[in-house]
């Protein structure tokens, strides 16, 4: 995937915490071999290589990781959209390397032909590309990888963990102490890496979008690697960051994605909609603002 992780979980017994690591590693490979956009040979890629109209069998993970997508895609009328990939190359920020100048108004929209999550039918486990249209899962992927290495570890007997792959969390159970797994939600700031807001956590997934750390810049003008899938662009409102909690890590991951393009007053109303927790971080003329969710408050370590 691109990225580190760190796991953490209570045990007492040495012989389940010396066969875990080799199990968790195993898991990762095999989902990175699954939906890697990065490996020619992986199971997407092979699968957006096939010519439009052909029908293909997925794997049962690839089938409910693309489910969760679709039904986020159509909740957010679109904001969340797995078939951007095109556009995410297009600007630099996918696996076909970086950029510094912005692409034409021609190329955006020549490309905007290829993306629309429409074209893509799922049923049960087939799937029918009826345009070219390029697979990206980057933005869930890793909740997924999450929410199956805490499967794993609860399947192993584990009931108190902290798993995080770069930056998306589940947390289940408490710490030795008996205190909250504590988690710091950064803000939004691109020059150090300065704590926003604690929050303490349990039995929940926690993912955070930004515009802050992936970007370039032209002429003073920042270009974010969050893209409007409707305008082909880089979102330009002001929501710097958002936080999400639920009930699974792939939500979270999905959700956060989707309300940093739907922008801050819709991303609110989205949040509550969807019955999750969110912390949204808006830039203004004297520094950032917060909006929370009625509930996220309960989360916070003061």
């Amino acid at each position: 995937m691109g990225t580190t992780f760190t796991i953490k979980w209570v045990s007492a017994d040495a012989s389940l915490d010396a066969t875990l690591p080799a199990k968790i590693d195993q898991l990762l490979i095999d989902i990175n071999h699954s939906m890697s956009t990065y490996q020619n040979d992986s199971e997407l890629s092979r699968i957006n290589q096939m010519p439009a109209g052909e029908s293909v069998m997925l794997s049962e993970g690839l089938t409910q990781v693309l489910q969760q997508a679709l039904e986020i895609s159509h909740t957010s009328d679109g904001a969340f959209d797995v078939t951007v990939g095109p556009l995410v190359n297009l600007w630099g920020f996918g696996p076909e390397g970086r950029i510094i100048k912005a692409p034409d108004a021609a190329d955006i929209q020549a490309l905007r032909q290829r993306v629309g999550y429409h074209h893509l039918t799922l049923t049960e486990r087939q799937l029918t590309r009826d345009r070219d249209v390029y697979i990206d899962l980057s933005a869930i992927a890793k909740g997924y990888g999450v929410d199956q290495v805490a499967e794993l570890l609860e399947t192993a007997g584990v009931s108190a963990y902290l798993v995080e792959i770069g930056g998306e969390l589940r947390a289940k159970g408490n710490k030795p102490d008996g205190s909250h797994w504590k988690i710091a939600v950064e803000a939004p700031v691109t020059a150090e890496r300065v704590v926003q807001r604690i929050i303490k956590v349990n039995n929940v997934g926690i993912a955070t979008s930004g515009d802050y750390r992936n970007y370039f810049e032209e002429n003073g003008v920042r270009f974010s690697h969050t893209l409007n899938p409707v305008t082909g662009k880089p979102i330009s409102h002001k929501l710097a960051s958002v936080t999400v909690l639920a009930r699974d890590c792939a939500t979270a991951d999905g959700l956060a994605t989707a309300m940093m393009v739907l922008g801050p007053e819709k991303a609110e109303a989205y949040a509550e909609q969807q019955g999750v927790e969110a912390l949204m971080i808006i830039k203004s003329d004297i520094g950032f603002r917060e909006i929370m969710t009625p509930g996220f408050s309960d989360y916070l370590v003061e």
